[in-house]
């Protein structure tokens, strides 16, 4: 089969075609002929040598597919040869075969384009846990979202308003912020020209959010306290501007805050499988309704993965990137 290796750490150049055998499902696993493979910036930390795979992981980069199954493995639940699934991986994505841990995949919605299905995964679990576990967001709370232009941002603003949140957004260009509205944030916000503490106090009448998915970090960490409602609860997922911050302790104690966070990708299978099942149950009867679905900027080769990756690190995409196998 062919896979995308990461010939050594660097530019998106080092992304490279090559052969490899394809692999064979232990106990446990499924296989999956890949039809898409969701891109997303861990990707590009990995290829940075940044974010190496957990032990036990493909050192192939990509971390959520779509496809068929071609082959069970033993104790593999109720899986079997010939299910469109799409999946969540700890690596392994770019290639045209993958194995997939059996309860980390969920049926291919039946609304989806099969190949787009790969481009759920990663947002959908991230947004899930973090959003609704974590971060316990109810119906007719509100939610604000930082990268609401993101797969995982455009992702959040579609579940949390089908699940009846209120939803504020912050993007880049007038363009990105017309595109969280489209999507059902009842606010988006330029953060070039506007601050986004004043606006959500605004729209909220002073109360602030009930929860903020925050991806940025650094400087933005006070300003989101600032942002919150009493007994509100502030999601770190992402340091995209730096892992260190002022932590404001009177604010946190008088409005009784909860600062929590979480990553995905080390967590175990047991723990990711529980995600899964909770799409299943809450999220996924929404995605074949036609209330939620992903967001794909744009589509290419297996082969072309630098060019997608200089496509993210460009900003210019609303969504998700795709890889298409052949």
């Amino acid at each position: 089969m062919i896979v995308i290796e990461i010939r050594q750490p660097g530019a998106p150049d080092v992304l490279v075609p090559a052969e490899r055998p394809v692999p064979t499902p232990r106990a446990g696993e499924v296989l999956i002929k890949v039809a898409g493979a969701g891109v997303n910036r861990p990707d590009l930390m990995q290829r940075l040598g940044k974010y190496p795979p957990p032990p036990g992981a493909s050192d192939i980069p990509g971390l959520e597919v779509s496809g068929t199954i071609e082959a069970v493995g033993a104790d593999a639940g109720a899986w079997k040869v010939g299910d469109r699934v799409c999946a969540l991986l700890a690596g392994g994505g770019y290639a045209e075969y993958c194995v997939a841990p059996a309860p980390q995949c969920l049926p291919a919605p039946r609304a989806v384009d099969l190949a787009e299905a790969g481009a759920m995964p990663e947002t959908f679990f991230t947004v899930w846990t973090n959003v609704f576990e974590r971060g316990r967001l109810k119906s007719g709370e509100a939610l604000l979202v930082h990268g609401g232009s993101s797969g995982i941002g455009t992702a959040a603003i579609q579940i949390a308003c089908a699940l009846g949140a209120r939803v504020f957004a912050t993007a880049g260009s007038a363009e990105k912020c017309a595109a969280c509205e489209r999507l059902g944030a009842e606010r988006a916000i330029n953060y070039r020209d506007a601050d986004f503490v004043d606006a959500v106090r605004q729209s909220t009448g002073g109360k602030g959010v009930d929860v903020v998915l925050d991806m940025v970090g650094g400087d933005y960490f006070p300003r989101n306290i600032e942002a919150l409602a009493v007994e509100g609860r502030l999601v770190q997922i992402a340091t995209l501007r730096g892992g260190k911050s002022e932590i404001v302790l009177p604010a946190i104690m008088q409005r009784r805050l909860t600062i929590t966070g979480s990553t995905l990708r080390a967590r175990s299978v047991a723990e990711k499988g529980a995600i899964a099942r909770a799409l299943l149950e809450h999220v996924w009867p929404l995605v074949e309704a036609g209330r939620v679905k992903p967001i794909v900027y744009r589509s290419f080769a297996l082969g072309d993965a630098a060019a997608a990756h200089r496509l993210m690190e460009s900003g210019e995409h609303i969504g998700k990137i795709l890889l298409k196998s052949a």
